[in-house]
């Protein structure tokens, strides 16, 4: 058994790519499902954000775990496995922890060092538990994929700025606008990114208001802020009244046309005759926005794309933020230690089968030993047989104790997992050949160039 990271992000896939892959709860948890129903994955974790779909599951086989989620992958997206594979990464064993580690710290985000994808990761490991997919071997390592992510923002400067895709639009916004305090800003959704997005922008001095297909929800997070709730049938009113348009629904599909859009800069204009203008941020996957709306004259659009677009073409520092090259290499170093602890635990693991065996042995020859004991004196009395077993186990735990102690820390460390076999050998502890044969296995794959493992290259 062997974990396998599968998937795609703004890393590798435009967002026109990423759309295709929107998935709600119950398309997430179909996924799994399907994924652990097939013939290589035993247990998987979907992590599904508007930067990325990627899936982290324990797997029988390397080539064949491969297969089977780019085949599930590719289902999700509408496309083929050769269609999808020029964009998909592939990570195995170590390589696969450490991304995961990477993601959940924030270091693989499009805005280095943001924090909500630690939140999404979260949910993932809830549903992935709620539905039954995750088991025995993946459950330490997303707690410890938590724990790094929890570790890197408390004890580094990461996210000293708050740095998120919201900070990231709005800094564009005001590029454009100039600054967002007394300015108003229309709101629509109230999930996570709406919330984030609304608390943001009331930091900014921005006047907000919140629309959402649940009024219920859109007045909780209107009065957290100090904003107002509206009604979403009175969308076109209020876009026509608002500076700024904010989206971040989970809709399937556009939310607002551009014939809406239209509208509200033609109200703007019988208002107040001149230069209107209108910022719309659309961090919706898919689209909340028709694309044709960034046609209009006056209207200025933020979106994935652009933010990606920017990232791609040498922008980093900006969509950064403030995160500087220490506080990143502090963040790295922080993941390592936490890999190393990790892989510590992993190898103890590994060769305590073998420890088990070897005491199981030694009790066994003892057992014998007694057993004949008994058959060439039987007159001893029951106190000195006692006796004498006592003294045989002491002296057969105190000869294994340094052993094993020493065979713990030592498969503990790098290459550890070599003690166990040489324990199993040293001791004739029933060998598998099979179970060698996959180890050696293992091993290659691990040491394969991970641009080696590109989806790409093993199609």
């Amino acid at each position: 058994m062997s974990l396998l990271a599968v998937g795609v992000s703004h890393q590798t896939a435009p967002v026109a790519l990423l759309e295709r892959f929107a998935m709600g709860v119950d398309d997430t948890a179909k996924a799994l499902h399907e994924l652990v129903e097939g013939v290589y994955v035993s247990e998987a974790l979907v992590l599904a954000t508007c930067n990325r779909v990627e899936v982290f599951a324990e797997v029988e086989k390397f080539h064949g775990g491969v297969v089977d989620v780019s085949r599930v992958l590719a289902r999700q997206a509408g496309a083929t496995v050769e269609e999808l594979s020029p964009y998909v990464t592939v990570h195995y064993e170590d390589q696969a922890v450490a991304h995961l580690f990477t993601v959940a710290a924030g270091l693989d985000s499009m805005v280095v060092g943001e924090t909500q994808v630690l939140g999404q990761l979260r949910a993932a490991y809830a549903l992935a538990q709620d539905e039954g997919a995750i088991g025995r071997a993946l459950h330490p390592i997303a707690q410890r994929a938590l724990r790094v992510g929890k570790r890197v923002h408390a004890e580094t400067g990461i996210d000293r700025a708050g740095a998120s895709l919201v900070s990231a639009a709005l800094d564009r916004t005001e590029a454009r606008l100039g600054s967002l305090s007394g300015r108003s800003v229309l709101v629509v959704g109230a999930g996570s990114m709406g919330a984030l997005a609304a608390t943001t922008l009331a930091r900014r001095g921005a006047q907000v208001t919140v629309s959402s297909r649940t009024p219920a929800h859109a007045a909780r997070l209107a009065e957290s802020v100090d904003g107002r709730a509206a009604d979403l049938a009175r969308l076109p009113q209020e876009l026509a009244a608002a500076d700024v348009l904010l989206t971040c629904t989970g809709a399937s599909g556009v939310v607002i046309g551009t014939d809406v859009v239209t509208a509200a800069m033609q109200s703007k204009e019988a208002a107040a005759p001149g230069d209107q203008q209108l910022v719309v941020v659309d961090l919706a996957l898919p689209r909340d926005v028709d694309p044709g709306v960034a046609a209009l004259p006056g209207v200025h659009v933020v979106d994935l794309a652009l933010l990606q677009g920017e990232r791609q073409s040498g922008h980093r520092e900006p969509i950064a933020g403030s995160v500087a090259a220490d506080d990143v290499s502090a963040a790295r170093k922080l993941i390592e230690t936490e890999l190393s602890l990790l892989r510590a635990e992993r190898h103890a693991a590994a060769v305590a089968p073998a420890i088990s065996a070897l005491r199981s042995q030694a009790a066994e020859v003892v057992d014998a030993e007694l057993l004949r004991l008994a058959g060439r004196v039987p007159d001893l009395d029951a106190r000195a047989r006692t006796e004498v077993a006592r003294t045989v186990h002491r002296v057969v735990d105190k000869l294994l104790h340094e052993p094993t102690v020493r065979v713990k820390e030592l498969a503990s460390a790098p290459g550890g997992t070599d003690y166990a076999d040489a324990l199993r050998a040293l001791f004739g502890l029933g060998i598998d050949a099979d179970v060698e044969a996959e180890h050696a296995t293992l091993a290659e794959a691990v040491t394969v160039d991970p641009e080696d493992l590109r989806a790409g290259g093993i199609a």
